[in-house]
């Protein structure tokens, strides 16, 4: 089994922005693996497939950022998902716009979402991908920055990043996530 969660925010103000690009990740991935997110359970939306022999689930968690966890921990206990087949998609500030970072454990890192993530499952070891939204602009305050849209040349950008994304989580279901680092990394 595999599950995979996009980080970010419910509703339309939230859509498209900087916070959210999990949700994007998410979304994009539903549509080349062909699963639909149809099943609203567990503070989320998820969605159940198969791809190559292995079981897959998508969620979007519905709590807003800072409690992530509380959606993803109900579904994982549920369906029996151990910490090693999560992977979670999330924004990073501290790398730049189009830069992807894939890894199998670590700190939060100042990201509320993923600190949610870590006290609800009790561990720091499950695979991550950071997607680069750079640092906001000097004088601009963090929260504004995070939960606006993309520039349209980022927007661009974004959309490389995302199919980057949607590449390394359809590796990450048959292959080992060491290997799928080592790979993505790389690039």
């Amino acid at each position: 089994m595999k599950l995979f969660v996009g980080l970010g925010n419910p509703g339309k103000p939230y859509e498209q922005t900087r916070h959210n690009i999990g949700f994007e990740v998410i979304d994009s991935l539903a549509v080349k693996l062909g699963i639909t997110l149809d099943q609203a359970k567990f503070k989320g939306i998820y969605g159940i497939g198969h791809c190559n022999g292995e079981k897959v689930f998508l969620l979007k968690p519905l709590t807003y950022m800072n409690l992530s966890g509380e959606s993803i921990r109900p579904l994982m206990d549920y369906y029996g998902i151990e910490d090693e087949e999560l992977t979670v998609i999330y924004d990073d500030l501290d790398l730049p716009v189009g830069k992807i970072r894939l890894r199998q454990k670590g700190s939060a890192g100042g990201h509320n979402g993923i600190k949610s993530t870590i006290a609800h499952l009790g561990t720091v070891q499950f695979n991550r991908i950071r997607v680069g939204i750079d640092r906001p602009p000097a004088g601009m305050k963090v929260p504004d920055y995070v939960l606006g849209k993309f520039s349209s040349d980022e927007q661009q950008e974004m959309q490389t990043v995302i199919e980057k994304c949607v590449d390394a989580c359809e590796s990450a279901i048959t292959e080992p996530f060491l290997q799928v680092m080592n790979k993505f990394n790389q690039s």
